[in-house]
């Protein structure tokens, strides 16, 4: 492979990288990362064999189908999370009601280890919010305030007229605020 194209696999890799870093963000990636991983163990141990030696120790339960339903519907909240970020509260609700299920359902669920991944995933799935907007720069404020500002009131009064625009109360129509009335 010559310099020139591991060059150009470099630059591929890193605009992949950043705009993979720009999705995660956009959503509550950690999220459903560990509801999605709490929800393998809860569905797999109940089904799984250990094997010591020649013995073998089977881990099924009566409960092993409800172990299995609370998994997939784990797996599919963590997809939920990552794919329709908007609905993330009713997703990370559901993990959290999901993991307490579990433990009575599935071997406790999931030797504790799928519990702990699906509530803390849960709940990073409610607590996530949304980047706000960027705030504009000094420039932009100065350019877009000045348009439709009403005038001082100490302009008017200063030019020696006399009217409703030296009102200083904060009720006056002309000072923009409408009647409503300010604290502080």
């Amino acid at each position: 492979m010559s310099a020139e194209a591991q060059v150009g696999l470099g630059d591929k890799l890193g605009r992949m990288r950043r705009s993979f870093r720009g999705w995660r963000g956009q959503r509550p990636f950690w999220g459903g990362l560990l509801t999605l991983l709490g929800g393998i163990p809860i569905m797999y141990f109940p089904y799984a064999n250990l094997t010591l030696g020649t013995m073998t120790i089977r881990m099924a339960t009566t409960a092993g189908a409800g172990s299995l339903i609370i998994g997939v519907l784990l797996v599919v909240l963590g997809l939920t999370m990552w794919f329709q970020p908007h609905s993330r509260i009713f997703a990370g609700v559901a993990a959290i009601l999901l993991a307490l299920v579990s433990l009575v359902v599935s071997n406790f669920g999931g030797f504790v280890i799928g519990f702990l991944l699906a509530l803390t995933g849960g709940a990073l799935g409610i607590s996530w919010a949304a980047a706000k907007p960027a705030k504009k720069s000094a420039k932009e404020r100065t350019d877009s305030s000045d348009i439709g500002a009403p005038e001082p009131a100490a302009a008017g009064a200063a030019n020696g007229v006399s009217g409703t625009t030296d009102d200083l109360s904060g009720t006056s129509p002309d000072n923009g605020t409408n009647g409503r009335h300010r604290a502080g």
